[in-house]
């Protein structure tokens, strides 16, 4: 009986995403989104793959990784490599940015992945700061005056990555491997007592992590037409970091939701440069001093439903007692 109701939630959020993207991208064509609108929702889709990426890398398996910019960069010159360069279908650049992501994520996963803490940080964030140094100094890729690229990205092919992301990402977080990941998180030294193997595990999830941020990098190359080393500097993996850790560490809407708020509180606010940064300051420090677990903590959106539907299950239970 419950995998019946899997099988209907799964094929009836199936459908859902199907509608919307139909009726989305009629609007998109129809003129009824300008282009101020197309741009904040394919950057809330950007968005979303990153702050899913990192919440395994972080919020499941605890590991505070700050270089996740550098995988951004990895994936958004690969893929623009392989389209403007070789000349390759785009589908295959999204592909090629994220195992490229990957393996840079696998070569430096393996030897600083036993780091743990401040040092991990500091570690991953040197990672990051060295691949914006290397793009900048290589004149195949444009150098520090950045690199041209065709406007691919388009709103189907980035809700599928969306999803796919969220779907892999879910799926692994409930296996067996995730709950190792989350007892890794929890105390890593019982769970090496217990005999999980948590650098193997650790590694994995970085990779996986790392594959999803530069499949995010390939969708943003292609969307802003040109790519430069600033763009992947280390306040952008801070940007990412916080929609992490505003939806709350552990929680894969709480990513998702941050993202969608962040994201459109930042766009809205560009009008206003002189204060822009003041304001979304305030709101990241108001929200630290009032939710420091973030906005879901540790749960999901679907837990609160679940409750609520509980709650009136007992609230009808109760009235019938009292009819009785």
């Amino acid at each position: 009986m419950k995998n019946v109701k899997n099988a209907k939630g799964f094929w009836g959020s199936i459908v859902l995403v199907i509608i919307f993207t139909v009726v989305t991208q009629f609007l998109i064509n129809g003129g009824t989104l300008n282009s101020f609108y197309v741009n904040t929702l394919f950057s809330i889709g950007i968005n979303i793959i990153l702050a899913a990426s990192l919440h395994l890398i972080i919020g499941i398996t605890g590991q505070f990784s700050i270089g996740h910019a550098g995988f951004l960069a990895v994936g958004a010159y690969a893929s623009a490599i392989v389209t403007m360069k070789l000349g390759l279908p785009f589908p295959l650049a999204i592909i090629a940015g994220g195992i490229a992501a990957a393996i840079a994520g696998l070569i430096i996963g393996i030897p600083t992945l036993r780091l743990k803490g401040d040092y991990l940080a500091i570690a991953t964030l040197g990672f990051g700061e060295i691949v914006r140094i290397v793009f900048l100094n290589i004149d195949y890729v444009g150098g520090a005056s950045g690199m041209t690229v065709s406007h691919l990205t388009t709103w189907p092919w980035l809700l599928a990555c969306v999803v796919i992301t969220i779907v892999v990402i879910v799926n692994f977080t409930n296996s067996t491997h995730g709950r190792a990941c989350i007892s890794i998180r929890e105390n890593e030294i019982a769970a090496d007592a217990m005999g999980i193997n948590t650098t193997f595990y650790k590694v994995i999830a970085f990779v996986i992590g790392a594959f999803f941020a530069g499949v995010a990098g390939a969708l943003h190359a292609h969307n802003f037409y040109i790519i430069q080393p600033t763009n992947f500097s280390f306040l952008k993996s801070f940007d990412i970091l916080i929609l992490v850790v505003i939806g709350g560490l552990g929680s894969m809407s709480g990513a998702v939701i941050a993202a969608i708020l962040l994201t459109i509180i930042s766009t809205f606010l560009s009008n206003y440069p002189e204060v822009r940064m003041v304001i979304y300051s305030l709101v990241l420090i108001v929200m630290m001093l009032f939710r420091p677990q973030g906005l879901l903590g540790t749960k999901e959106i679907t837990s609160f439903l679940k409750i609520g539907k509980s709650a009136k299950g007992g609230v009808q239970h109760d009235s019938k007692n009292t009819v009785a």
